[in-house]
């Protein structure tokens, strides 16, 4: 069995290419409901599974994810073509998910409202989800458009110690969001 060591949050298990040229195979399967904790905000989902050649291509995967979608595509070379390790592709939209579904559980995102728009674009060689994540190169864009944002998870967020204290004492009140967005450029493994 593999074991996970202490504080690292990616599986280091290695992926084992050599049962993936066992199978083709191409699967469609769709789910327009999803019963799930109120923690996961996803609400159905949709893939495209093909499975040639130890090639593992998902065309698309896509989530209703917080009142939104997040569609992927996502191809796994394990063909063996280079040993155990996988050359992976990944491309992500995020369109029109609502903050404040995707934080049910934290009592100061209920507060916020607006929506994110996001693209990313990775590519990645390693034997493992951490290996692929540290290893990967792209592109990753996002953008928050028109919305408020607790004052109190400002204040968190800027550990302003003095402005919590005052604001927890005088109430929590909206601020507007005009406009927030990100640009990260991920070289081996590194987002700037």
């Amino acid at each position: 069995e593999a074991v996970q060591p202490g504080g690292k949050v990616l599986p280091v298990e290695e992926f084992r290419t050599d049962r993936w040229k066992a199978i083709d195979a191409d699967v469609r399967y769709a789910a327009d409901k999803i019963v799930r904790e109120k923690t996961l905000p996803i609400s159905k989902l949709s893939a495209h599974l093909i499975m040639k050649d130890g090639v593992l291509t998902l065309a698309p995967l896509d989530f209703g994810v917080a009142g939104g979608t997040l569609r992927s595509t996502i191809r796994l070379d394990g063909s063996g073509k280079a040993g155990n390790t996988i050359a992976a592709t990944a491309k992500v939209q995020a369109r029109h998910i609502q903050i404040k579904q995707l934080f049910p559980t934290i009592e100061q995102m209920q507060a916020t409202v607006g929506q994110v728009n996001g693209d990313a674009q990775l590519s990645a060689t390693g034997t493992s989800v951490a290996a692929l994540l540290g290893s990967s190169n792209g592109e990753v864009k996002a953008l928050v458009n028109q919305g408020t944002i607790s004052k109190m998870l400002l204040e968190m967020m800027g550990l302003n110690v003095g402005n919590i204290i005052v604001t927890k004492l005088f109430g929590d009140k909206p601020v507007e969001l005009n406009c927030l967005a990100a640009d990260f450029d991920v070289k081996k493994g590194v987002m700037q």
